[in-house]
């Protein structure tokens, strides 16, 4: 099972360090077309992409969360860190799990 990133230059290279594939994104249409291609990877397991790069394309970025179960999708806070009014990682996982980190 490999993680594959989508997201700015930035991030994209700094997951290359740890030996992570990635494409790295400027537009809603290669936002959109990185995410088809991902999914059409068997081996991938987890597809991490920032979150701005997700708001380009948030209406697709949303079915493919809620109508497939793999590979899992993992926003992520980019150089910027996060969007206001985003719950972090830890929101998302009470919300998920129910239990408080």
């Amino acid at each position: 099972m490999k993680f594959y990133v989508i997201g700015d230059a930035d991030t994209v290279l700094g997951f290359s360090l740890a030996d992570v594939d990635g494409k790295v994104v400027n537009t809603p249409e290669e936002t959109s077309e990185a995410l088809k291609n991902a999914f059409q990877n068997e081996d991938l397991g987890i597809i991490v992409i920032t979150e701005r790069v997700a708001q380009q394309i948030r209406h697709e970025v949303d079915q493919y969360i809620y109508k497939t179960t793999f590979p899992l999708i993992i926003e992520i806070p980019d150089r910027e860190g996060p969007i206001q009014g985003r719950g972090s990682v830890r929101d998302m996982i009470r919300a998920a799990v129910g239990i408080q980190l």
